[in-house]
């Protein structure tokens, strides 16, 4: 075999190598954002050696995993009609793609204290647009709260869907059953009160 033909192989076997471990980065940091370059390393079935050869550093490879992860969510996520009533939006949002908005979430935690705050900050964005436009077009037309800032309220849905992710993985919930959950769940907690219940009772007179 010529050195030229050699080099294409080689190319590719690395190409290979490097997806086998960015998916094994993105599996062990979902369930565990503190998982160390061992744990990853032997799931992905290559010696430490070989991942460190195409990721010097954790922090390279926590970042290699959230791109690609986030990158498999946008071509998913942005086939999701947002269209119409910004409540019925979200639930179709959260339906087609819960998984997705989970993985993000942990895979972010991951980054933590591993990747600069302005790169995490840039990363996030991604994630949170859609969920922050839809709140908004729902505070818009009265549908969704307007009385608590719209950063907490963006944060409260990855909590939810992140802690739906955990009581799966930890077998108390079952996935089938997982989006209706959250649907319900954030719901309850984006949609506006009444004025009745906003309103806090006043004591009567004696």
């Amino acid at each position: 075999m010529s050195p030229a033909a050699a080099r294409p192989r080689r190319r590719a076997d690395a190409e290979r190598s490097i997806a086998r471990i960015v998916s094994a980065a993105r599996a062990t940091l979902s369930g565990n954002p503190e998982a160390t370059i061992d744990e990853i390393a032997k799931a992905a079935g290559v010696g430490r050696m070989t991942l460190y050869g195409h990721f010097p550093s954790r922090a390279e490879l926590v970042e290699a995993a959230v791109v690609d992860a986030l990158r498999d969510g946008e071509a998913t996520l942005s086939a999701v009609d947002l269209t119409g009533d910004a409540r019925d939006a979200l639930a179709r949002l959260l339906d087609s793609s819960w998984t997705l908005l989970a993985e993000s979430t942990a895979l972010l935690a991951a980054a933590e204290g591993t990747l600069p705050a302005g790169r995490i900050r840039d990363l996030h964005a991604g994630p949170s647009a859609r969920v922050e436009d839809l709140i908004r077009r729902g505070q818009a037309d009265g549908t969704f709260r307007t009385d608590l800032p719209i950063t907490w309220l963006v944060n409260v849905v990855h909590y939810v869907v992140h802690g739906a992710a955990d009581e799966v993985h930890a077998g108390r919930m079952n996935g089938s059953e997982v989006a209706a959950t959250l649907v319900a769940t954030i719901h309850s907690i984006l949609v506006a009160p009444s004025s009745g219940r906003s309103r806090q009772r006043r004591p009567s007179n004696p």
